[in-house]
């Protein structure tokens, strides 16, 4: 194999461990992740909404007197009935302007709590829009990086990345000593072979306390 193929390979087993660990780390809800969209951006987004339905009940309601037609004659002749769906058309259309609004805005505060680049996603996210739809949060999701977490052992914040706790040297991500694959901080028994953790630790512990 060649350096090239052993670093695709590497990559791509790196990626998939971080989505392991995302998937085991993290327990997101929507409204816990709605909540990180700034508060200022929602109410200026309901704001213009609201906008939107006055100007368009505006627009409808002086039509005739203009001359206009906005509808055709069997909505024309009964003004309310032609405000009405004039309305579900502008809810139909700030709804969806909203949605690609608020996931902008999420991708750019997720971005940077997961320590990766706003700046970069937020305008990868733009750029891709136009042509791709959404297809730019479809990457996004699927490459972001696991939230930062507590250390299991002392509870000081660690990156995705790290192997071991800078504060106490915690091993994050531990693995069978049987068979190797990686496991659970929680886990007393190897999900995969079988072995009792718990006596394999105490079985490393013991020449540990005997050396010092």
């Amino acid at each position: 194999m060649s350096d090239y193929q052993q670093r695709v390979t590497d990559s791509f087993n790196e990626r998939k461990r971080l989505i392991r660990l995302r998937r085991r780390k993290e327990n997101l809800r929507f409204w816990q992740e709605f909540g990180i969209i700034p508060r200022w951006l929602i109410i200026l987004v309901i704001v213009l909404f609201l906008a939107a339905q006055a100007i368009a009940f505006l627009v409808n309601m002086s039509a005739p007197q203009r001359g206009d037609q906005i509808f055709p004659p069997e909505l024309r002749d009964n003004p309310a009935l032609a405000s009405l769906a004039l309305a579900g058309i502008v809810t139909a259309a700030s709804l969806c302007m909203a949605v690609m609004i608020f996931m902008i805005a999420y991708v750019n505060r997720d971005a940077s709590r997961r320590g990766m680049s706003a700046a970069l996603w937020t305008i990868l996210v733009l750029i891709l829009l136009p042509a791709w739809g959404f297809i730019g949060f479809v990457i996004y999701f699927l490459m972001r990086e696991p939230l930062p977490y507590p250390c299991p052992q002392c509870g000081n914040t660690v990156g995705a990345r790290f192997n071991f706790c800078p504060n106490c040297k915690c091993n994050l991500h531990p693995s069978c000593p049987q068979c190797k694959r990686e496991i659970a901080e929680s886990d007393k028994f190897c999900p995969y072979c079988g072995n009792d953790l718990k006596s394999a630790l105490n079985a490393a512990e013991i020449p540990a306390q005997g050396t010092a």
